[in-house]
């Protein structure tokens, strides 16, 4: 050998044809069987190849890679494994130049094939398929390097090369706790173990994997776990997945949640198990996504999503729907079973993608599922749930509230313009006034998630009486002015809903635990004095529907909402600090412990609590007083003007356009008709003297436009709560006065004055309108309140 190689080394030249000879020799050898002098010829064959660096080497190349692919041929698994051992030196070796009509084709053929060995000797078996993936391993390493001979990322390659190697993992020890990347393997078990082998050699073909061939190297794992059904349990298939996003260019993760997400779509009849295994394997595709880029499928991730949980909903409304009858009914039940682990499933996904996306992607997710939510009677959302019905319809709703509430959970904004947008909020809050408790409670806990910017929610959890709210600790700041616009323009609303929420006939602990956190968490974060007051007002509105009944409550919904205000004042007395407010709040709870607990939510929410017959005989000790706040806040210089004025949910828009026409440029007569219940703080004249603050006034229109609409919802309060018999009597004790005021403002002829019953009968040049109340009388160019 060594006159040999020193022959070799001096005449270069000579190689090819010293090649050409062991070739011939070596090729006899084999056909007779003469296995010693094969292992000299490919000794030989070794040494020279590895003893020879030049450009003559090429023609020698290939009469060694013929006798390697005889050896490969052979039926005889040693000679086989000598094949792949001299393959695998010479795939180590690095050429100077490449070799571009050189191609692999048969080797990538044979060295599969020899992956899946089925030998009946276990040993041998084993011997051959390592054989098999370190062969694959050598033509990697070979070819993968040269873009110019990029022939292996070809898809006949890779559907031979990919499926070899999961074939062999699949018998690797599965850890489904595994947090990070998965270790690598020890040098030993590499060269022992066929699993520990081929997902070594998976994870070099991933990481070599460029932007051009990622998907040829993706598409042969979903084809090979399709055909082994591994997607149900899907234990291997979220390790492969795991060993692809860990192995593969942080760039191009995105590739594979593509891909996925198309699987998914072409896998969309099949069972529910395997549309919930390979959600699962997405989700875990994404944990690891999410850490690094994610690129431009954040919205394809999410509608393909979504468009999924409408199909798995639509199928589970279609089998209960199907006539039940023994053993389908089974199979329905066990169905339903199934499509409840697919939503799941999706929106654990959505939650974990979204709760890992930057704010400025998070809101725009936010407002996409929002977009999403259908509600009964508009057609704004766009998934289409004409297939689904009723029953259908409240599951996606839940779904997809669940979905937004696990998005939000985490996210801080530095203002709640930013967290609740106006094209955000009104949405958000049209599902928290359906006729579903489940819908109500989501709605409160996404707005709950969007508030809490300082994590005091853990420690408002519960409705309870607090003894010593300090003890809480809570977190807060100066509210800033972005938050105060924010109260200004969309308060009414928020305590129109809460106000509303409270009177639900099914309510139960729940909502009214999240609605006094609610409260709470407004205090807390957006309350400036003006707030407080009107979330004051808003407590004894509650307390007074409560009593009075007028949503034809049950007896423990009206406790309950008197539990709610009591739980309420006493946070919000110990968070203003105002000593008579905390004492007569604290008196009233200390009465309703000893004469009314079932008042107090510490004992209207207890399995066995004796309720009241009725609320009407209780003493007024038990009530907190708007007279007793008024006079606390007042002495501690509190503008308590407005807690005079009862609290009155806000008219929607619909509900205002639909009662009156719009006041600009008409005449407005405002009728004191129950002067002596308004405080006289309350009442503007009609002629004020024209000052400098007169003027001031006059051109700060926004705080004209409050003070009309307080008076305005003032007067029409009186109109809806008060005695129609005592609304008549004041009438017609003021009709002459505005028989001449109208007779002088439109000079109509007014037929005799109003008679008891409340109407006027008026004739003008061009109509007349008889019988028409007071309050609603409409002219043209006069409005009449």
């Amino acid at each position: 050998m060594e006159k040999l190689t020193f022959y070799a080394v001096s005449a270069p030249e000579k190689l090819d044809r010293i090649g050409a000879y062991l070739a011939e020799r070596l090729s006899r050898d084999v056909v007779r069987h003469r296995s010693g002098y094969v292992l000299i010829a490919m000794e030989a064959l070794d040494q020279l190849l590895m003893a020879c660096h030049s450009q003559s080497i090429k023609p020698f190349v290939e009469s060694f890679l013929h006798m390697v692919a005889k050896l490969l041929e052979s039926g005889e698994p040693k000679l086989q494994v000598l094949g792949t051992n001299s393959f695998v030196k010479f795939a180590n070796i690095e050429e100077d130049t490449p070799s571009y009509h050189r191609r692999y084709d048969f080797f990538v053929s044979r060295f599969s094939a020899m992956c899946h060995s089925c030998h009946n000797d276990p040993e041998i078996r084993t011997e051959i398929r390592i054989a098999g993936i370190r062969g694959i391993q050598g033509v990697v390493r070979k070819t993968v390097n040269d873009e110019l001979r990029a022939t292996i990322w070809e898809p006949q390659h890779m559907d031979k090369i990919v499926p070899s190697l999961l074939f062999n993992m699949q018998k690797i020890e599965e850890a489904d706790s595994r947090t990070g990347p998965p270790p690598s393997p020890s040098a030993a078990d590499k060269e022992e173990n066929p699993a520990v082998l081929a997902e070594n050699c998976f994870r070099e073909l991933l990481g070599r994997a460029t932007f051009g061939n990622m998907n040829n190297a993706v598409r042969p794992v979903f084809a090979h776990l399709d055909h082994h059904k591994l997607w149900d349990p899907n234990e291997f298939a979220v390790h492969c997945f795991k060993i692809i996003m860990y192995s593969i260019q942080a760039q191009y993760s995105h590739h594979v949640i593509q891909e996925i997400l198309g699987h998914l779509d072409a896998r969309k009849k099949d069972s529910p198990r395997v549309r919930a295994g390979i959600i699962q394997v997405l989700l875990e595709a994404v944990a690891i996504a999410a850490k690094g880029s994610i690129g431009p499928t954040v919205l394809e991730v999410f509608n393909t999503l979504l468009k999924h949980l409408r199909l798995s909903v639509e199928l589970e409304a279609s089998d209960s729907q199907a006539p039940a009858g023994g053993s389908s009914s089974l199979r329905t039940s066990s169905r339903d079973s199934d499509e409840k682990i697919v939503q799941n499933a999706i929106i654990q996904t959505i939650g974990f993608f979204g709760s890992n996306l930057p704010d400025y992607q998070r809101s725009e997710i936010m407002m996409f599922i929002m977009g999403k939510v259908p509600v009964f009677g508009t057609s704004t959302h766009t998934l289409d749930v004409s297939q689904l019905g009723d029953l259908g319809t409240r599951r996606i709703q839940i779904m997809l509230l669940r979905s937004l509430l696990m998005v939000t959970s985490g996210y801080k904004a530095k203002t709640i313009v930013t967290a609740l947008p106006g094209s955000f909020l009104e949405p958000l809050l049209s599902p928290s006034l359906m006729e579903d408790y489940e819908l109500r409670q989501l709605v409160l806990e996404v707005m709950h998630n969007l508030m809490d910017r300082h994590d005091n929610r853990a420690k408002l959890r519960g409705i309870r009486i607090i003894p010593d709210v300090a003890d809480l600790k809570i977190k807060r700041e100066k509210i800033c002015r972005q938050d105060t616009s924010f109260m200004k323009k969309n308060g009414q609303q928020l305590y129109r809903h809460i106000y509303l929420g409270c009177k639900e006939e099914d309510n139960v602990q729940k909502n009214y635990e999240l609605l006094y956190t609610s409260l709470a968490l407004i205090t807390i974060e957006l309350a400036n004095e003006e707030v407080l007051i009107d979330l004051i007002r808003l407590a004894i509105a509650l307390q007074d529907s409560a009593i009075v009944n007028e949503g034809d409550l049950s007896m423990f919904h009206r406790c309950g909402i008197m539990a709610l205000v009591a739980a309420y004042l006493n946070f919000v007395s110990q968070m203003i600090a105002v000593p008579a407010f905390c004492q007569h709040v604290s008196k009233v709870i200390e009465i309703r412990t000893m004469e009314a607990p079932y008042f107090l939510p510490e004992n209207i929410f207890r399995d066995k609590c004796m309720l009241p017959k009725s609320l009407e005989k209780h003493d007024k000790n038990l009530y907190f007083l708007t007279n007793k706040i008024a006079e606390s806040l007042g002495g501690s210089g509190y503008s308590i003007e407005r807690l005079s004025v009862p609290y009155v949910p806000q008219v929607t828009d619909e509900d205002r356009l639909s009662r009156r026409k719009s006041i600009v440029d008409t005449v407005s007569i405002q009728v004191d008709i129950l002067a002596n219940t308004i405080p006289s703080d309350d009442v503007v004249s009609n002629t004020e003297e024209i000052t400098f603050e007169a003027l001031k006034k006059a051109i700060d229109t926004s705080g004209m436009e409050e003070q009309e609409k307080e008076k305005r919802r003032l007067v029409i309060e009186k109109f809806q709560k008060a005695p129609f018999e005592e609304i008549a009597a004041q009438c017609e004790s003021k009709a002459n006065l505005l028989h001449d005021r109208l007779a002088q403002i439109l000079e109509l002829t007014i037929c005799p004055p109003p008679s008891p019953s409340g109407t006027l009968t008026i004739t003008s040049g061009h109509a007349q309108y008889q019988s028409v109340p007071v309050y609603e009388m409409k002219f043209p160019d006069l409005c009449v309140y």
